[in-house]
């Protein structure tokens, strides 16, 4: 069949050069041979010509049983009553029952009475340093004991020896001031060395205490560990936390125009991808009064219970909340694109006939979004492929301008 088709083009020439006589016969022939000639070749075989939409006023008008119709999804908008709202959240120990527990005390670790995960009471010493530094501390305090006892037995001396005239006041008052002084001293070094142990004996022991009770959630020293105060403080992770896991902290990052629904007492539900279909409970704390320079962002903080200790701090999750409208309509956010600084969205005013609309939103979701300004409930909107549609819209407007009078020229944007 190929090598037949090579040669139908020198037999359409052989014919067009036969005399007019028999021109009759002839046709007939080069149109069953043309015929067969394209046939064979698809390619060259003309296609059905389909009508295009064109522009009128500022709505694109597509001819019935237009093939894109059919790729060109709509859905009604809605009136809204509310809308959910979704936030980033991440779970934290909550403050209020964590203890952070840095070295006061240069020393080594001599002897650990707890590890991750061991249930604590307020009071339990969880580890033991043997600190020369706390021993020094010990030993002040002994001293101004003494120190204190010995102005004690002065005193009294001094207010007999008053009392039978052989001293004058000024000695009795000199040495009130001196064991006044002496009492000061104790009272000092007692108060420092009472926060970290007992001050009464100079043995350098320094037991690092709970001051809540709890479970014992990290660890960051062993035995034999040397340790300084310099390693406290920001920056450097704690020796040991001790907190509660049945309450935690979330931290949320809200928006600004989120904030009015995020006052204090207002309850929120939290969703996590590890509870799929679950749900916990957390009531909103505190509304930070700044906004983060970096993520333009204001930090809420939220409690929620953990009774089952199921949820783990420095977990990620959502925080949903629900804001009551006022007006507006929602619809997919698949609907609305962004042109500069603009939203616009297509109307579908009747079968085959859209209208580019400019709107205003209210709320940006991930799934949906809120219109204030441009649209009306009930209103269908061209939520699938509208980009194809935008498109379609230039390339109509382009060939309206080409065929359009020089002095004529189309009003949409």
């Amino acid at each position: 069949m190929n090598h037949d088709n090579a040669n139908e083009p020198n037999k359409l020439q052989t014919l067009l050069n036969t005399p007019p006589k028999r021109w009759s016969a002839a046709a007939s022939l080069v149109a069953v041979l043309g015929l067969s000639y394209w046939l064979s070749k698809p390619e060259l075989a003309p296609h059905p010509v389909i009508a295009q939409p064109i522009v009128q006023g500022q709505q694109l008008r597509f001819p019935a049983g237009h093939p894109q119709l059919a790729l060109l999804g709509t859905t009604p908008a809605v009136a809204a009553q509310s809308v959910t709202i979704d936030l980033p959240a991440r779970l934290v120990w909550n403050e209020e029952r964590t203890q952070r527990i840095y070295p006061a005390f240069a020393g080594r670790v001599v002897q650990l009475n707890a590890d991750v995960g061991q249930s604590v009471k307020a009071g339990q010493v969880l580890a033991t340093f043997a600190s020369p530094d706390f021993g020094a501390a010990q030993a002040d305090t002994a001293k101004a004991q003494a120190d204190a006892r010995l102005t004690e037995r002065a005193l009294a001396r001094q207010q007999t020896l008053f009392n039978a005239g052989i001293v004058s006041r000024k000695d009795l008052e000199q040495a009130e001031a001196d064991a006044a002084r002496a009492q000061a001293e104790v009272a000092r070094a007692q108060a420092r060395t009472s926060l970290y142990g007992s001050g009464n004996l100079v043995n350098q022991q320094l037991g690092l205490s709970a001051t809540v009770s709890g479970v014992v959630v990290e660890r960051n020293l062993s035995a034999g560990l040397e340790v300084r105060p310099d390693q406290g403080g920001p920056g450097n992770p704690a020796l040991l936390v001790v907190s509660d896991p049945r309450s935690l902290w979330v931290h949320i990052d809200a928006r600004e125009s989120d904030v009015a629904s995020l006052k204090p007492g207002t309850q929120i539900a939290l969703v996590f991808p590890n509870f799929v279909g679950e749900s916990f409970n957390a009531t909103v704390a505190a509304t930070g009064d700044f906004i983060d320079p970096n993520s333009r962002t204001i930090k809420v903080r939220a409690v929620v219970e953990n009774p089952q200790r199921l949820l783990k701090a420095e977990m990620l999750g959502t925080a949903r909340i629900v804001r009551q409208l006022a007006a507006g309509v929602l619809v997919p956010a698949s609907a609305v694109q962004l042109r500069g600084t603009e939203h616009w969205c297509y109307v579908q005013t009747e079968p085959g006939v859209f209208e580019p609309r400019r709107v205003r939103l209210g709320y940006e979701g991930l799934q949906e979004v809120l219109v204030v300004e441009g649209l009306k409930a009930n209103e269908h909107i061209v939520k699938d492929n509208s980009l194809l549609l935008a498109r379609e819209f230039r390339n109509a407007e382009e060939q309206a301008k080409t065929h359009a009078p020089a002095n004529s020229s189309t009003d949409h944007k």
